[in-house]
């Protein structure tokens, strides 16, 4: 059986699991399960990212060892997949002995490795630049916002830091990377990430530092007599590596067939935020050790949620489990398939999950499982009927088994190029043919007339109803495994339906005279208001429940005032005014968002600001505020603010304390 192994980025343990770490995992989840029936031995490696000086502070924030931290952390993404009908193969730690092992096999290689040009792949030598501590990189002026040298990726300061390190020549492998993206065009996906990469690549490369001196918590670098200090591995180098020792690679001689077995990964999906360090820093090491290059890496948008990038500095985290406790993990899984294209940015509300799911799953998946299989149930004694001959079957019953095989197809298309989307929508399309044929069909009308050939023609239909059903549920079952495996039995068929292949779903329908199971719902309607409640309120419970954490890379109160000056011209674009709220309201389904009026003199202004959580609405009316005027309006939650509150970021949780003035300031007044 040819083998298909495919890995998620591995998570960095600075916060617990959030929507956007679930939604990589679901993903290389329903990839391996088609992969599967497609007749591959799928392989799935997951794990956790560990070592770093972000790692270290948060550590030290959290008032623990930073082993004890990475092991509490590690368990929630751990146990944070089973409950999202998630499946692995291997899950990998970068504090696993077994890493370290495969860290030092592919430093021995590195060590003695020649780059393109005929020098040493690895050299000494001092480096001083602006250091990100959330991405775990020095960034060049390109990378970085001015004022105050703030990362584009995190919008956090970055630090200047200067150490003796431990280089890649990574600028010798720019020739041979670029060639690679001509040779492969599709080992990057998608094209616009391609289209990225090969013009950073072009921009010109710089030599890499791989080691710290600065830090302690990593991997030590074997010392050597020239070292005036010891080095720990750089994260990235340390990470990427999880890749290989997960399967075995740098382990005793028993361990070797599964590396052998499996490697090149067969597709690597990430995040676009660390796509330079898969598809250049990861290539480029692999080539230095003389190792097999992965054959696809696709990078995956961001999740948006209030029309920003889900970020715990942001405040606007959404955790997967919660939500599937209400929902049902399925319905979460088909929503963020459906819902976004794979390789983009994608909006994800609440709202519109539980709107989805009430139209997709439960009126049309589950009302036609509903009526197939209780129609069956009371028409035929809980039997699938035996339909009438070939020649007797109308065009609507033909047409129906036709649409059903031009679905599969498209579908085993779709998912070959990772669109799921359309995948999904060309089950859709049968499951709306499959509904509009029955209403149209009526087989409830013949079975009251009961005329023989009434009979023949309501068996007929059933038969053609449930065998469409079958089809769509088994093109399914790779993003809703535990719904369409609820519907595999409530259609009779003793088969496991996780170890059911492309091709039986072609070559084995339903067979007739066999017993149905029980019919029970599915997907039940939900009410979208209370629903929706109970789901903001799982995400507080949710909230409430996790361990103590650090906050990301020092709250505001302890990260140094910027170094970076400004000019006075810079600061007299701000056009900041005093205002008074006029009226206050909670945003629905937002337990951070308040919706203000704020008059500024010359007008009232409608402005959404995330202090809900510090102030209640009816204790904002006529208190006097800061706002920042000019800013350009923006939509959250499909309120359009025209404005900022400003107010200040206090303690670990980053309480708002709104900026107020002692004196009376008439409204309009503006700050200088």
């Amino acid at each position: 059986m040819p083998k298909f192994f495919l890995t998620t980025p591995l998570y960095y343990v600075n916060a617990a699991p959030h929507l956007g770490h679930a939604y990589s995992t679901m993903v290389a989840d329903t990839i391996r399960r088609y992969q599967k029936m497609r007749g591959y031995d799928a392989f799935l490696l997951t794990g956790t990212d560990e070592h770093g000086q972000n790692i270290e502070r948060a550590a030290k924030a959290a008032g623990m060892p930073p082993q004890k931290y990475c092991d509490e952390v590690a368990a929630l993404f751990r146990n944070e997949w089973q409950p999202l009908g998630i499946e692995f193969d291997s899950f990998i730690r970068t504090t696993d002995a077994s890493h370290t092992r495969g860290v030092l096999a592919l430093w021995a290689r590195l060590a003695q490795a020649k780059a393109p040009d005929g020098q040493p792949a690895i050299y000494r030598g001092k480096y001083g630049g602006w250091y990100c501590q959330r991405c775990e990189v020095f960034k060049d002026d390109s990378e970085l916002r001015q004022p105050g040298n703030v990362c584009l990726v995190h919008e956090q300061p970055c630090e200047w830091t200067e150490e003796e390190n431990l280089f890649f020549r990574l600028s010798a492998y720019q020739e041979a990377l670029l060639a690679l993206y001509e040779r492969d065009p599709e080992f990057i996906r998608p094209e616009t990430r391609r289209n990225e990469v090969v013009a950073f690549v072009r921009g010109g490369l710089r030599d890499l530092s791989i080691s710290r001196t600065t830090i302690q918590w990593g991997i030590p670098v074997p010392q050597t007599p020239e070292d005036t200090a010891k080095h720990v591995f750089y994260v990235w180098l340390d990470a990427l590596t999880g890749y290989l020792s997960g399967i075995g690679y740098g382990q005793p001689d028993a361990a070797k067939p599964a590396f052998e077995r499996l490697w090149p990964a067969d597709l690597q999906l990430v995040g676009k935020e660390i796509l330079r360090f898969h598809a250049v820093y990861w290539p480029a090491f692999l080539m230095a050790a003389g190792l097999p290059l992965p054959a696809a890496i696709f990078a995956h948008g961001w999740l948006l949620f209030e029309e920003s990038k889900m970020s715990k500095s942001k405040g606007n985290i959404l955790r997967a489990v919660p939500i599937g406790d209400v929902i049902g993990a399925d319905a979460l899984r088909y929503f963020l398939l459906r819902e976004i294209p794979f390789g983009q940015d994608g909006n994800f509300s609440l709202e519109a999950l539980v709107s989805r799911y009430n139209s997709d799953l439960a009126n049309d998946l589950g009302n036609l499982a509903s009526r197939v299989l209780t129609m069956i149930t009371r028409y035929f004694h809980q039997e699938i009927p035996y339909p009438s001959a070939q020649a007797q079957h109308s065009a609507q019953d033909r047409r129906i088994l036709e649409i059903a095989e031009q679905a599969a197809a498209r579908y085993v298309s779709c998912f070959d190029r990772l669109e799921f989307g359309a995948g999904l929508d060309a089950v859709w399309e049968l499951i709306a043919a499959v509904n509009k044929y029955l209403v149209e069909t009526e087989p409830w009308a013949l079975a009251e007339r009961g005329t023989q050939d009434d009979r023949s023609h309501l068996a007929t239909i059933l038969y053609t109803a449930a065998e469409a059903l079958r089809v769509a549920t088994g093109l399914l079952a790779p993003v809703m495994p535990d719904s369409t495996g609820k519907i595999w039995r409530q259609l009779g068929i003793g088969s496991d339906l996780s170890a059911l292949s492309l091709d039986d779903l072609r070559k084995t329908p339903l067979r007739t005279g066999d017993k149905i199971g029980k019919v029970e719902p599915v997907f039940p309607r939900l009410p979208k208001e209370e629903t929706l409640a109970r789901l903001q309120q799982a995400q507080e419970a949710s909230a409430r429940s996790l361990p103590a954490k650090a906050p990301a890379a020092g709250s505001p109160s302890e990260q140094p005032v910027s170094a970076e000056r400004i000019k006075i011209d810079d600061f007299l674009k701000v056009d900041m005014r005093v205002g008074e709220v006029r009226a206050a309201e909670r945003v629905k389904g937002a337990s951070k968002l308040l919706r203000l009026e704020v008059d500024i003199g010359t007008e009232v202004r409608q402005i959404v600001a995330g202090i809900a959580e510090a102030y209640a609405p009816e204790s904002l009316v006529g208190k006097k505020v800061v706002i920042v005027a000019n800013l350009e309006p923006r939509k959250l939650r499909g309120i359009e603010s025209n404005g900022m509150i400003v107010a200040a970021s206090v303690g670990k949780e980053d309480r708002p304390v709104l900026v107020t003035f002692v004196e009376d300031v008439p409204n309009g007044a503006r700050l200088r």
